[in-house]
């Protein structure tokens, strides 16, 4: 199984206008919260800039940290809408991650957590600097990566988390800042 059955790439999702119009506001309009973080009772700095939003009653963590949820904005909903409406497929969540420049990261992982389900489909929108999207397989030697670019819209189907891992590595060259919107579908117990 390839990474490229598993990833759908549309560029110009939003166009040049468009994405520097919406960075712009959302580096302006997110209040963007201290990047602490703390893992078995150590306390750390997360390599990035994040907020999560979502509907009412969803709440979302991962390395056991339990994320604040806040509701969503007029231009997340304005944003969540239109990739909802392209993708026949309806999202009830967002997590806002800013990077600041190259030497903010996001490492090795799976968005597997038990909140979204056994087969997570993801919409991960890029606005700002073009950064690599880094993938490998996960029993295999197989990897790659993509270059997504402002306005771009990455698609990780069902099985993706499954079978890979995923990052955003640094680029110690980057100086301009990068806000990448990936919208999730939070199961919510019955």
């Amino acid at each position: 199984m390839t990474a490229n059955k598993e990833l759908r790439v549309i560029e110009h999702f939003y166009d040049a206008a468009e994405s520097d119009s919406i960075y712009r506001r959302l580096l302006l309009e997110q209040n963007w919260p201290d990047n602490r973080y703390s893992v078995a009772g150590r306390e750390f700095m997360l390599p990035r800039l994040q907020t999560w939003h979502a509907d009412p009653g969803i709440s979302y963590s991962y390395s056991n940290n339990l994320l604040q949820t806040r509701s969503w904005t007029p231009l997340l909903s304005d944003i969540r809408q239109k990739i909802e409406h392209f993708l026949n497929f309806s999202f009830n969540s967002v997590l806002v991650n800013l990077y600041r420049n190259g030497e903010d990261y996001v490492g090795w992982h799976a968005d597997n957590e038990a909140e979204l389900g056994e087969r997570p489909f993801i919409a991960s929108l890029t606005l700002g600097a073009t950064r690599r999207f880094a993938f490998r397989h996960k029993k295999t030697a197989e990897n790659g990566s993509i270059l997504l670019g402002s306005g771009t819209l990455l698609v990780m189907q069902p099985d993706f988390q499954h079978h890979w891992l995923h990052s955003i590595p640094i680029d110690s060259e980057l100086t301009q800042g990068r806000i990448n919107l990936t919208f999730r579908k939070v199961i919510v117990p019955k």
